[in-house]
């Protein structure tokens, strides 16, 4: 018995071994690829959308409320 469960242990160990050295071989070969891909064919830089215009009425009497929401849709906008 105590045989056949260092002989799981061994195999326990080896298979763990084998897992983390294939992963880590795959995650140096995905950035080598990732980094020749990046000088072999850059990205072309994507244009930016303008988000379409809404036009939203606002009630009577609230013109510093509309003031502060159009500055803040501004602000943002421009980020």
């Amino acid at each position: 018995m105590d045989n056949l469960m260092s002989e799981g242990l061994s195999l326990m160990v080896f298979g763990m071994g084998f897992v983390f050295v294939f992963l880590t071989l795959l995650v140096f070969a995905t950035g080598i690829m990732s980094k020749l891909i990046a000088k072999v064919a850059p990205e072309a830089p994507v244009p930016a959308k303008s988000a379409p215009v809404v036009a939203v009425a606002a009630p009577a009497g609230d013109d510093e409320l509309v003031a502060v929401m159009t500055a803040a849709v501004h602000q943002f906008r421009k980020d």
